[in-house]
């Protein structure tokens, strides 16, 4: 007997995606992999960048190495499976597969949101108490900030995994979303899910309302020490250091909230499916974006980067 006793009672799942084959849909289908393949590229020169330039190892480019590396899992595992059945038109996931993808999807959605959360307390201490940054900030606790993010999403993707794929699953197996997401699989069960469902909630509620109160706290905090600041340029510089990560919660948050702390009166799968490209595709290629394009050491070290290659390709 496998690790879930109900594998061997159904062959998979048919994933009913989100593109169908009409011009449209194949032109949106384009953009798509087009964003995934800048996605990939952005997030991989990213941690490339992150951990070859020495000016860049300091603990917030560590925590947006680590972001990146998430972004770019979280891709990996979506984007390459909905391309496949688009373009060999079977639609089709194993019972396994279907949750291997779920344990991945919720440990990096919750991972990152819990990231995201803890590197606004980050930037409160950069801003708020620079003298002490290098000792609130050490190594050691950038280690337990990273290392507890992974720690909480992993818990929450195998308890989500584990649970819904427990479920029996003898009726429909046709799954309206374009990848296994426990929402949209558990309207298939054939057994009363009201009692998974709150924990669901309670989970969401958890995983999104915690961090994002670590950063409602965190930025009141940073504007009563922006505030204080006597000279205009301080000001500026202070709201610059926080306006990519700022950027980057509204889009992750944003996205996360409306799919899953919404009644479920007021769902509907063709919403959840165009705001889930949002945040599983579309987020993971503008953080590189926002993180590189507005600021000036990372420019600083792809420019370095660029001129190293130049000069060996001269050689």
């Amino acid at each position: 007997m496998g690790i879930w006793p109900n594998a061997s009672s159904i062959d998979g799942f048919i994933l009913l995606g989100i593109f169908s084959h009409s011009q449209t849909d194949l032109v949106l289908f384009s953009a798509v992999m087009v964003v995934f393949t800048v996605a990939l590229c952005g997030n991989v020169l990213l941690i490339l960048l992150i951990y070859t330039d020495s000016r860049l190892h300091t603990p917030m480019y560590f925590f947006l190495s680590q972001l990146s590396l998430m972004d770019l899992m979280l891709i990996c595992n979506i984007v390459p499976k909905m391309a496949a059945n688009f373009l060999s038109g079977r639609k089709s996931i194993s019972f396994v597969g279907c949750g291997i993808q779920i344990g991945f999807f919720v440990s990096l959605v919750g991972s990152e949101g819990l990231l995201l959360g803890l590197m606004a307390y980050d930037r409160y201490v950069a801003i708020s108490h620079p003298l002490h940054y290098p000792v609130l900030m050490s190594q050691r606790v950038c280690l337990q900030i990273a290392g507890s993010s992974w720690a909480f999403g992993t818990l929450d993707g195998i308890i989500q995994m584990v649970a819904a794929m427990s479920m029996p699953y003898c009726g429909s197996r046709y799954v309206d979303h374009f990848f296994c997401e426990v929402p949209a699989l558990l309207k298939l069960a054939c057994t009363d899910t009201s009692l998974f469902d709150t924990l669901l909630f309670a989970c969401c509620v958890f995983m999104l309302l915690l961090p994002f109160s670590i950063i409602v706290a965190s930025y009141a905090r940073i504007l009563g020490a922006v505030l204080r600041m006597h000279s205009a340029q301080s000001r500026k510089k202070a709201l610059a250091t926080c306006s990519s990560h700022l950027t980057a919660v509204s889009l992750f948050y944003g996205a996360a909230m409306f799919i899953y702390l919404r009644p479920r009166r007021y769902r509907a799968p063709s919403h959840d499916k165009v705001v889930s490209i949002f945040y599983t595709v579309l987020t993971p290629m503008l953080n590189p974006l926002i993180y590189s394009l507005r600021n000036r050491e990372v420019m600083g070290a792809l420019r370095k980067g660029l001129d190293r290659c130049k000069v060996g390709s001269k050689r």
